[in-house]
């Protein structure tokens, strides 16, 4: 049996049809699970940016507490430094005159108090 050109022909076009056929369903089934794999990796990547998110929320609201100490620890520190300055003004230089008579009184006071101590601690 001889086979004539156009059936020749025919049967090298039905093998590469069949050929690229198998390759196009290879390929799709390919594309196709490469598809769910980037769908799962989209649904973590979501879920840690969700994460992502509640971590920037504490993050934020830590930072307005340590905002909120600080404008604090400047109004204590603006009240400390008005009052050594009313101390200071008011108090110690208006008695800064009195130091030279004040000074071997109380020293006096102390020593009597010290051995007070002793005599009533038995030493």
């Amino acid at each position: 049996m001889v086979l004539t050109l156009n059936q020749v022909l025919s049967i090298i076009l039905t093998v590469a049809a069949a050929v690229v056929v198998v390759f196009l369903v290879l390929f799709l089934a390919q594309v196709r699970k490469t598809a769910r794999q980037a769908e799962q990796a989209l649904a973590k990547a979501q879920e840690l940016m969700d994460g992502l998110k509640e971590i920037e929320a504490k993050v934020n609201a830590g930072l307005d507490d340590v905002g909120q100490v600080l404008q604090t620890s400047k109004k204590a520190a603006a009240g400390l430094t008005q009052a050594a300055g009313f101390l200071s003004a008011q108090v110690a230089r208006p008695a800064a005159r009195f130091w030279p008579v004040l000074l071997p009184i109380v020293t006096l006071a102390l020593r009597k108090l010290k051995k007070r101590k002793e005599k009533r601690d038995g030493g």
